[in-house]
């Protein structure tokens, strides 16, 4: 793709130049061979570097062609990192975090692997920190420093009761408040919240209530904020309350539509390695953006570079461009 296209139709000069040169050799060639006596040419006309001599030329041909498609405004595709987007960490510190079927346990394995995470996120995103069990707690908002947030993420502690929309809810209070700090007529900065957890929600026990985690997420659709949901555990946890085992299987189902009813994603992850794929491609997707770039300077050079090594070519050979 090109920014200025019409400037690629300099290249039927380039293909003119081209037949012009190829046309005059096999004229110097049939004039050459008008000669009868071979043997006298070969004596009086200089030795020539045989196909070397063409050489420069086509260099400087291939020169001009990079210097038409510098001019044409060549387009490419790059990842650029973020530079004003806000990112929520929602992580799930109920108890049933303590199961060990993701060793060393599910609370362990979550705290390592967001931090880095957050260690991989580019430096221009807001990131903050919500932990939640029977309530929401905003531990660190947005911010760059993320020393403060590793922080907040070593200082989970486990609770009872799961309140995932409280969790949702409080993400989106955070990120309007940096919505509302920056001042320009840029719009809005982009938000998202990441939500890790491995059970149901349990405060309400209605995922439709004005507290619940399906409420929220219709609320995260109406203010443009996907939720990347990730489930993480497997089916056969289970965690030890007074003496009893008692299971505590993931809900993949509930997260799966929470993440639908906001516009985000869902993830599943049974193992660590699980965890941090995930992780990464969220860092891809989050942290960085696709734009288009003018690559002309590149051409530029390159076509600078050819016409001088070109000239330098001729003068190394004796020879002439025509």
């Amino acid at each position: 793709m090109f920014s200025h296209p019409w400037w690629l139709l300099a290249l039927i000069v380039v293909a003119a130049l081209v037949v012009a040169y190829v046309w005059n050799e096999r004229r110097r060639r049939r004039n050459t061979m008008r000669f009868t006596n071979l043997g006298l040419l070969e004596k009086i006309a200089p030795k020539r570097p045989g196909r070397l001599r063409h050489a420069p030329v086509a260099l400087v041909l291939v020169a001009l062609t990079c210097l038409v498609v510098a001019l044409a405004g060549p387009l490419a595709t790059e990842q650029v990192p973020r530079n004003r987007a806000t990112v929520m960490l929602a992580i799930d510190v109920s108890l049933s975090m303590r199961a060990t079927d993701v060793s060393p346990s599910r609370l362990q394995t979550a705290q390592q692997a967001a931090t880095e995470f957050v260690d991989q996120l580019p430096p221009g995103i807001n990131l903050g920190l919500v932990s939640f069990a029977g309530t929401a707690t905003v531990l660190v908002s947005p911010t760059r420093d993320r020393e403060t947030v590793k922080r907040g993420i070593a200082t989970l502690q486990l609770a009872e009761s799961t309140a995932t929309g409280e969790a949702v809810q409080a993400s989106l209070a955070s990120i309007r408040s940096v919505a509302t700090q920056i001042q320009g007529p840029e719009e809005p900065p982009p938000g998202r919240i990441i939500l890790l957890s491995d059970g149901k929600q349990t405060i309400p026990s209605d995922l439709d209530a004005p507290r619940g985690a399906f409420t929220a997420a219709d609320q995260a659709k109406q203010q443009n904020v996907p939720i990347s949901a990730i489930s993480f555990g497997t089916d056969y946890g289970e965690i030890e309350i007074e003496g009893r085992p008692v299971p505590v299987p993931v809900a993949d189902s509930d997260m799966q539509e929470i993440a639908r009813r906001s516009g985000g994603d869902f993830s599943k992850a049974a193992t660590q390695q699980d965890l941090r794929a995930t992780y990464d491609t969220l860092r891809e997707q989050i942290g960085y953006e696709s734009q288009e770039v003018d690559t002309g300077g590149d051409w530029l050079m390159a076509g600078t570079i050819l016409v001088v090594i070109g000239l330098g070519t001729a003068f190394a050979l004796g020879a002439r461009l025509p």
